[in-house]
């Protein structure tokens, strides 16, 4: 059977066909898509569905904001996306709607071992539960708790729970963005746009102002890729700091995460940033902030960590979950 499934970011769309006839879900064709030059998710779905020489019946797509009821207002897309008026408009069946991050851990049991690059190797207990953690535009967040023996997969919105301070440096930073910011979450520090933040503060905690390079890259692609490329390459002090900061924190949220789920299977490290800074993960910093947890340790360390290096995660999912419902 085909099915069309979907990842639906703040910054991209990412649309496949995929048949899940067998046990792995086999991807057909895909295509990607500028979500901001869209008006609606009715139009990319559409106009990838013409593309096809037979027309799927059934859709599942993940997307970045909560679901209630088949329906999300997307959080950093000016959408209101409506399950039923979406198959409607485009000719589907049936088409359920997830949160990305939902989507994103029904798909950890189909990919194998090369998936996966190990931050700590811990010591997994099969009867706990586990999360996963992506920061790209945005932070998600989501959890797998044990039901009847399987991991069944939980949406949150922990990414907009309050940023922590930790240091004075954090706290200088938190008062920074909130002189701009009604409300400092998670997501503020630990995603594309946590990047491009904190590269603020950081210019203007230190009373520089970025090279003419540097913003002239930003302002023509990515700020935050410019930044962390920037930094990668060891081009920008500022930028070093920034990435250096940014993975801190990353570690830290990672780990708060870890503990809210008990997450004593594994913790995945999911999104877009996380393999292009994997380098940067394996130093120590990353661990360092996520077992950082006081009276919590050893709890800590015993939890395996990994990051999911599949870049075709966040549409496997969507296939595994829609294999359970068309049974």
């Amino acid at each position: 059977m085909k099915v069309i499934t979907g990842d639906i970011g703040g910054t991209k769309t990412a649309l496949a066909l995929i048949d899940i006839t067998g046990p792995i879900p086999e991807i057909l064709a895909t295509a990607s898509f500028v979500s901001q030059d869209y008006e609606s998710l009715d139009d990319i779905v559409r106009q990838f569905i013409e593309t096809q020489h037979s027309a799927p019946e059934y859709a599942c797509l993940g997307i970045a904001g909560p679901v209630r009821d088949g329906v999300c207002i997307t959080t950093n897309l000016p959408w209101h996306i409506d399950s039923t008026k979406l198959a409607d408009a485009t000719g589907l069946r049936k088409l359920w709607l997830l949160n990305d991050l939902e989507a994103h851990a029904w798909g950890i049991n189909v990919l194998g071992e090369q998936d996966f690059c190990i931050l700590n190797q811990g010591q997994a207990d099969p009867n706990g539960n586990a999360c996963i953690i992506a920061a790209g535009t945005g932070l998600g967040q989501a959890g797998l708790i044990v039901e009847n023996g399987q991991h069944r997969p939980y949406a949150t919105e922990g990414g907009h729970t309050d940023f922590a301070p930790q240091t004075e440096l954090d706290m200088a930073l938190l008062r920074y963005l909130q002189q701009h910011h009604d409300h400092v979450s998670w997501e503020r520090v630990v995603s594309g746009m946590g990047i491009v933040n904190i590269h603020a503060f950081l210019c203007d905690h230190h009373g520089v102002t970025p090279p003419r390079w540097l913003v002239d890259d930003m302002e023509n692609g990515d700020s935050a890729a410019s930044i962390s490329n920037a930094a990668l390459s060891g081009t920008d002090e500022i930028c070093a700091e920034t990435l250096d900061l940014f993975v801190r924190l990353y570690g830290a949220e990672a780990g708060n995460l870890a503990l809210k789920t008990k997450a004593t299977v594994a913790v995945y490290i999911g999104g877009g940033i996380a393999p292009r800074i994997l380098h940067k993960l394996q130093e120590p910093a990353f661990m360092q902030a996520f077992n950082a947890k006081g009276r919590m340790e050893a709890l800590m360390r015993a939890m395996p960590v990994k990051v999911i290096l599949n870049i075709n995660m966040a549409l496997y999912g969507p296939a595994v979950y829609l294999a359970t419902q068309l049974k």
